[in-house]
């Protein structure tokens, strides 16, 4: 099920959520009110060089001890709890919104945490993992996630999602199957400046996590899709994998197709990520949707069991599940796109030589 969504502009052309709200609540069915949720692109700009930390807590208490927390290890510029409209969902978390930068010059650091980037995955897994009942569930630059218990429309209007304005917006319906229906465990999932939606199930995610693990990322949100986030700055920002190298780890071709490749350099290549990236790997039916700083890209698993269409339209390139969502955000499309297994469709902003294109 679940259902799945994505707009982006690659001239970085803002607007609100109303697009990509009536893109996923075309597939409503695809979810069972028990998860929504919205992530965007360039909405802080006035804070635009700053980590955004998004937190979750089960209640005020917690909230205040995450505040203290956040305040021992970062330099806090602004602070104020995220907009909501109590009239939509009474029953929820607290959120607080935090506009931070590393606050222990690069000498005064724990080993992996030199680069700000890191320092700042190692101490939101640390609030995570230390303090019960909060949640720092995203914490990019200029951009932030939006999610909870609900239907599309509840989530849409609970977080006042009109009132905000991005070049690049995900959206998610979730169906939970394997994993409890809770706020934290809504999509989009976040790490720095890659935000992921997934409809399927990751059937490697016992492995996945124990790999991740191994470099410091600890899932706590009680759900496979978690992994996913991680894995992607894992393997392209600490590793520094391209987005058709990092695709090809968590969706590698079977070994007979490597077996049938004639280039020698081609086959050695994909034997070697195969490999040495063989705990990354994705099993089970999936199609996932990133957005990043840079753009955005869909990835099915290799036998597709999982439907992702995308579409062009002037300098916009749209995302989703279904053909029908595709039209609800924009009637003049161009090429509708339906990519082959394994297959990632990568959509870049033009100042990045974007164009939408076939990897």
């Amino acid at each position: 099920m679940c259902g799945i969504v994505g707009l982006i502009s690659k001239q970085r052309i803002k607007e609100n959520g109303e697009r990509i709200k009536k893109g996923i609540h075309l597939m409503n069915d695809r979810g069972n009110g028990l998860g929504a949720g919205y992530a965007a692109y360039g909405i802080y700009p006035d804070y635009e060089d700053f980590y955004a930390l998004h937190i979750m807590a089960s209640t005020n208490d917690v909230m205040h001890e995450a505040g203290k927390f956040i305040n021992r290890w970062f330099e806090v510029v602004r602070e104020h709890p995220v907009p909501v409209w109590n009239k939509v969902i009474k029953d929820h978390p607290s959120f607080h919104l935090y506009f931070v930068q590393p606050s222990l010059p690069v000498g005064n650091r724990l080993p992996g945490e030199e680069s700000d980037d890191d320092y700042v995955v190692s101490k939101c897994m640390e609030l995570n993992k230390t303090i019960e009942g909060a949640y720092t569930y995203s914490n990019g630059k200029n951009m932030g996630v939006f999610k909870g218990v609900g239907t599309p429309i509840d989530i849409y209007d609970f977080f006042l999602l009109d009132e905000y304005s991005g070049y690049s917006w995900l959206g998610h319906n979730r169906f939970p199957t394997n994993t409890p229906g809770w706020w934290g465990g809504a999509h989009p999932f976040n790490m720095l400046e890659w935000s992921i939606v997934h409809n399927g199930e990751i059937s490697s995610y016992g492995i996945n996590r124990r790999y991740l693990e191994s470099f410091g990322y600890y899932c706590q949100l009680q759900t496979d899709s978690e992994a996913i986030a991680y894995l992607i700055d894992l393997l392209i920002r600490r590793h520094g994998l391209s987005i058709t190298e990092a695709t090809t780890v968590l969706a590698p071709p079977y070994w007979s197709t490597i077996d049938r490749i004639v280039d020698p350099e081609e086959k050695d290549f994909l034997t070697a990520l195969r490999v040495t990236y063989e705990q990354a790997m994705l099993n089970g039916p999936f199609a996932v949707l990133t957005a990043f700083d840079g753009g955005m890209f869909s990835l099915t698993d290799n036998t597709k069991l999982r439907p992702m269409t995308t579409a062009d339209h002037a300098s916009y390139t749209y995302f989703a599940s279904e053909i029908a969502s595709l039209y609800e955000m924009e009637e003049d499309l161009q090429e509708v796109i339906t990519p082959r297994a394994g297959e990632p469709i990568i959509a870049l902003f033009e100042e990045n030589a974007a164009e939408i294109h076939r990897s």
